[in-house]
């Protein structure tokens, strides 16, 4: 582990200053567009469109490094991603900020294509999954950290964006002086998402209903909070509890989930979720420690969900499947983080900014109800057929690796059932 640990710690250093950029710049879109006057609807689609973005570059990075290499895809979206977040001080208007976060989307899911493929390419199966553990809790830690970066200067003016973007074009140096060969890029075929619903509907509203809840928490918690009218230091550390909180419950509710049936674990995650953000509506104008609280505890909730439901559809697939079902999961939680910021942001404008405590509250007890009539449906996975979990950043490449571990590490025990015609 030491010898993969040495081999990618420049790397690691390199996504975690890029996630500090990533981080800050998600939080201070919010905050600025809220001191702009931008409705808070306009600010949830700019803030969606990251996720449409990502989405397309998940499918057309493969492709582009397949053409030209892993160095120059990712210096270019690199420097096409650092370039976007200047003209975000240059063009204030919502509908440019939307076309410039698409933008960033696209290039941000190129860079995590080739940096975790390069990765993956230092590890073997025995230090994969370790060095996984710590490639997510570097992603959270370094978002979290991003945070409070927010102190820096006034987000009212075009420092933050500067420091944002230094952030990203530093990120790239790491990859780009490295002189170890890159990797070959598979681009595994997608299961079709019939098949998938087929195989394991719950796991796949699971997914779902991750990036739903999961997309309104990271790109509206800036905004409920700047709304409130917290000051700048308090709004970092709103969002960056949340993110702390995923960092430090995910892994353990993880290895629950392989000790008992998963869906138990889904089902209590989003009851607590969604009694959390109850709290956290009630306790709004009473206590600001215990809305921090709650709130994070919902995030933190929210952000884990999505190993334990990806899990959940492995479980019911053959170890052949779960690579090319990777590639599907992420879309579909893509789909959710992009549609429910949309819908939740029109709600706040439209009623009260609670609303955003109410919809997460809503979502969460909709899957929670949705978890527990699927078990009346189904008989629980067998211990012994389960894939182990293994903890999944939601970015374009790691999905199939994890996806590929569990595979190697479940072998022929994961999936009695699923795409191949087994019970429903």
């Amino acid at each position: 582990m030491r010898s993969a640990l040495a081999a990618t710690s420049t790397l690691l250093f390199g996504i975690l200053v890029l996630m500090l950029g990533a981080g800050l710049h998600v939080t201070l879109l919010g905050v600025r567009a809220t001191a702009e006057g931008f409705s808070t609807f306009a600010t949830g689609i700019l803030l969606a469109c990251y996720y449409a973005g990502m989405a397309v570059g998940s499918v057309a990075a493969p492709r582009l490094v397949r053409r030209v290499g892993h160095i120059r895809v990712f210096a270019g979206l690199t420097s096409i991603a650092s370039a976007t977040v200047l003209l975000h001080s240059l063009f204030v208007n919502p509908w440019a900020w939307g076309a410039l976060r698409s933008v960033s989307g696209f290039g941000f899911a190129g860079v995590y294509v080739v940096a975790e493929s390069w990765l993956n390419h230092q590890a073997d199966n025995r230090t994969r999954g370790a060095l996984l553990g710590v490639y997510m809790v570097v992603l959270y830690t370094g978002q979290g950290l991003g945070q409070f970066l927010l102190n820096a200067a006034d987000p009212r003016g075009s420092v933050l964006f500067i420091v944002v973007s230094v952030l990203i074009s530093t990120a790239v140096v790491p990859m780009t002086f490295t002189a170890q060969r890159m990797p070959e890029l598979a681009s595994p075929r997608r299961a079709g998402l019939r098949d998938l619903l087929d195989a394991s509907p719950l796991g796949v509203v699971g997914v779902c209903a991750s990036g739903a809840a999961s997309g309104t928490a990271f790109s509206l918690a800036a905004v409920y909070a700047a709304t409130q009218g917290f000051a700048v230091s308090r709004i970092a550390e709103f969002v960056a509890l949340g993110i702390f909180a995923a960092v430090l419950i995910q892994l353990p509710l993880g290895r629950l989930s392989d000790r008992m049936d998963r869906r138990n674990v889904l089902a209590v995650m989003s009851s607590v979720a969604a009694v959390a953000a109850l709290a956290a509506w009630l306790l709004a104008e009473r206590s600001t420690p215990l809305l921090f609280f709650a709130a994070a505890t919902c995030a933190g909730l929210s952000f884990s969900t999505y190993s334990i439901a990806a899990a959940h559809v492995n479980d019911h697939l053959t170890p052949a499947q779960m690579v090319a079902a990777s590639g599907t999961l992420l879309l579909v939680n893509a789909g959710g983080a992009v549609a429910a910021p949309i819908v939740v942001s029109a709600a706040m404008q439209w009623t009260t900014n609670e609303a955003y405590f109410a919809a997460l509250a809503a979502m969460h007890l909709a899957f929670a109800g949705y978890t527990l009539w699927r078990k009346r449906r189904r008989a629980p996975v067998p211990a012994a057929e389960k894939a182990p979990f293994v903890a999944q950043p939601r970015t374009p490449q790691m999905a199939p690796l994890a996806a590929d571990l569990a595979a190697a590490a479940g072998g022929s025990n994961a999936g009695a059932s699923g795409l191949d015609g087994g019970p429903r």
